[in-house]
């Protein structure tokens, strides 16, 4: 008997551009977990660094590479998404990490077990020179729909939803380039309403220094990004300033 029948596939997401130092340690995590009915799909813009060649390394580990230009980061993950032949579907950065080997039995054991749609855990950062150092810690909560507005979210790695959510109520706006998966979390969340659960455990452990906080161009763009779509949910100021501050506390109680 084949166990896969009896689980349903997940597809995990993965896109990359030149990160040949984290590419193989982010395609090990999901090639280790214990789940065994696993669709990882690896999306490379054409790096030049080595990192595809690292990719092909693995790709016994890997159902599907595609090396290709793209639209960005949005346009990338859209592709993953109308790719996926999973019932269920999850992103996992290049260079974050599943948290460990349980983490998508546990994500899948939760999301099955009640009528709910999504589900969504906490995660952690990790230091570029000391991984086992962990500096911030995004520690999310049950949602309501009050919550938004005071400036949460949660963590966008962390969250997993059904296929065909994505295809009832839209893909990734690449009009976007950095704040994508807020807009993408409000208007699952917050305006279409769908049922999610949060799991309060650690799911995902990512490295420090992602595009949205590399330099100071990109944490501007952020926040006026941000800004744009708080306006498109009729959200003042305060959730801006909200969401700010919530970052900071991230840093100081990371236990």
């Amino acid at each position: 008997m084949n166990p896969k029948k009896n689980l349903p596939l997940v597809t995990i997401i993965t896109i990359v551009y030149n990160n040949v130092k984290t590419i193989r340690t982010a395609v090990q995590s999901v090639a280790h977990q214990s789940y065994e009915n696993i669709e990882h799909i690896v999306i490379d813009n054409c790096s030049n660094d080595g990192t595809l060649e690292a990719i092909y390394q693995h790709e016994n580990d890997i159902s599907l590479i595609i090396s290709e230009p793209d639209g960005g980061i949005y346009h990338a993950l859209n592709k993953g998404i109308k790719l996926a032949n999973g019932e269920i579907v999850g992103f996992l950065n290049s260079d974050d990490v599943l948290k460990n080997r349980n983490t998508i039995t546990t994500i899948v054991q939760n999301l099955m077990a009640e009528d709910i749609e999504a589900v969504y855990g906490d995660l952690q950062y990790f230091s570029k020179l000391h991984p086992n150092r962990i500096i911030r810690s995004w520690k999310s909560n049950k949602y309501t729909s009050k919550n938004f507005r005071q400036g949460w979210m949660p963590p966008h790695p962390t969250f997993y939803t059904y296929k065909d959510i994505y295809l009832k109520y839209g893909f990734f706006d690449t009009s976007y380039k950095i704040s994508s998966d807020y807009e993408m979390m409000l208007r699952l969340l917050y305006e279409k309403k769908i049922k999610a659960k949060y799991i309060p455990e650690v799911l995902v452990k990512m490295q420090r220094g992602g595009i949205s906080n590399q330099n100071l161009s990109s944490i501007m763009l952020k926040s006026k990004e941000d800004f744009l779509i708080m306006k498109k949910y009729s959200f003042s100021l305060f959730t801006l300033i909200n969401k700010t501050l919530r970052k900071f506390s991230q840093f100081i109680f990371r236990g």
